[in-house]
């Protein structure tokens, strides 16, 4: 069913606990999903037919408003603002966390070919780690517009020795980026920590019952369409909330099939059968997923929307462009952002979170 009422917090200013008596200092906006942020105002989103009406409201306003019909679709939506988002397998989401690309594939639109042995993958995963990466994903098949799908047994073949040559080496939680339940099970036993779907557990009917099987968290991506065909002409009445609508829906149906939602991330996929003006609308609006109650990871990693506003052709010339979306979204309380070059974000994360804070300690 499609929401009607939409809140997307604005007005950003640094939450910091622990202030005079144990108040929180947060000089009246309202602590966002236990994050390093406040909010002080909101937009309000609403469905009218088929359009689509914004405004910009303050706290006091919103608390003032009769909101009829809606004050229960409201109140839900604001309380799953303020919570704070559980630990993933322990990892705190109170603060943003770095997930490094580890792409075994010949033909990834940025590294392909790069890292597809063994020795190769595992040590570029390691230095990821090093380089301040908490969360490693595996990748072993190419989503890239124009992609073709890849057999589960080549798929199994590429991940599966990376995983287990990986697993004793890392402190680091593992993620593995797969559409296909049989690979999500073979990697739960081979100790991964995380699914990692760009289907959102749609591509194969039984996976979502396996990822339940598993007990792992899992990671839920938006895309329209499949990788072959999905950029041909992609369609939205009103895109940052089709995808919000696509992914409630989503987190509802792995919770009916016994995934908890405090194992669930979501993802808004940028690039992911969406055009240039698709991917700047959900850039710009990054903050309105965290009404979902889960944590929200980007990932814009060197992607073809960079090129696009900045015309850089070569992929790995875009980590300016890379950085510049991870701390816009972080700036709107991301929880983890997807990226191929983890040191630079990471340093520019540490300089973004201590002048936030306006504490040097708040950069480690």
């Amino acid at each position: 069913m499609q929401r009607s009422v939409y809140l997307r917090p604005v007005g950003f200013i640094a939450h910091k606990s622990g202030g005079a008596e144990g108040v929180d200092d947060v000089w009246g906006g309202i602590p966002l999903a236990g994050g390093p942020l406040a909010f002080m105002g909101l937009e309000i989103a609403e469905r009218l037919g088929s359009g689509v009406k914004r405004r910009i409201c303050s706290l006091s306003e919103f608390f003032e408003r009769d909101w009829g019909r809606q004050t229960l679709a409201a109140a839900d939506i604001f309380e799953a603002l303020r919570q704070p988002r559980a630990r993933i397998c322990g990892l705190p989401m109170d603060r943003p966390q770095i997930m490094g690309i580890v792409n075994v594939t010949p033909d990834s639109f940025s590294d392909g070919g790069s890292f597809d042995g063994v020795q190769a993958a595992v040590d570029h995963a390691l230095r990821l780690e090093e380089e301040g990466a908490t969360i490693l994903d595996i990748g072993g098949e190419s989503t890239r517009p124009g992609s073709e799908t890849v057999p589960i047994e080549e798929e199994l073949r590429r991940v599966l020795p990376v995983l287990e040559a990986l697993r004793p080496k890392t402190e680091a939680l593992i993620s593995v980026d797969t559409r296909k339940g049989r690979l999500m099970q073979a990697a739960a036993d081979a100790g991964a920590d995380i699914l990692n779907d760009v289907s959102a557990l749609t591509y194969d009917p039984d996976a979502i019952h396996i990822a339940a099987g598993t007990g792992l968290p899992v990671m839920l991506m938006h895309a329209q369409g499949d990788p072959k065909t999905m950029n041909h002409d992609p369609r939205y009445s009103d895109v940052v909330l089709d995808v919000f609508d696509f992914l409630e829906r989503r987190v509802h149906a792995c919770m009916a099939a016994g995934i908890p939602r405090d194992k669930l991330v979501v993802d808004p996929g940028i690039g992911f059968g969406k055009l240039l003006q698709h991917n700047v609308a959900l850039l710009s609006a990054m903050s309105i997923y965290h009404g979902l109650g889960v944590p929200v990871l980007l990932g814009a990693s060197r992607k073809k929307l960079i090129g696009q506003l900045c015309n850089v052709e070569n992929a790995k010339a875009r980590v300016p462009g890379s950085i510049s979306a991870a701390l816009s979204s972080v700036a709107q309380g991301v929880q983890i952002v997807r990226v191929h070059d983890v040191a630079e974000t990471k340093q520019a994360l540490s300089v973004w979170m201590a002048t936030l804070m306006g504490d040097e300690g708040a950069a480690r």
